[in-house]
């Protein structure tokens, strides 16, 4: 078995989460709180197996490996995560119908 990864959230990650968590609050403190539980469960996973998830195209643009996984509330949301250092750090969180990221 091997050891779980340490998670980190970087601070725009943690923007691209609160601002999201607001933005829902404002529409349906339940649905707020149902879709907040949902993302840091994903996130909190993404430590037991980095790998799970695939690589993505944005990659090229760091010349390192950029991973998705997503988080299905209505339409999918993408949260971005590189490993290195034997750590997971999450480094951003945005709504599936945006257009594609360019990190």
């Amino acid at each position: 078995m091997t050891a779980r990864l340490r998670v980190v959230i970087t601070p725009r990650a943690a923007a691209d989460i609160t601002q999201a968590h607001a933005w829902y609050r404002e529409r349906s403190p339940r649905a707020a709180e149902t879709w907040v539980t949902g993302i840091r469960e994903i996130i909190e996973h993404l430590g037991d197996m980095p790998a799970a998830h695939p690589v993505t195209p944005e990659s090229d643009a760091i010349g390192g490996e950029i991973r998705r996984a997503l988080y299905r509330h209505g339409t999918p949301w993408r949260i971005y995560y590189v490993v290195e250092d034997s750590a997971v750090y999450v480094l951003h969180v945005r709504h599936g119908s945006r257009r594609a990221w360019e990190p």
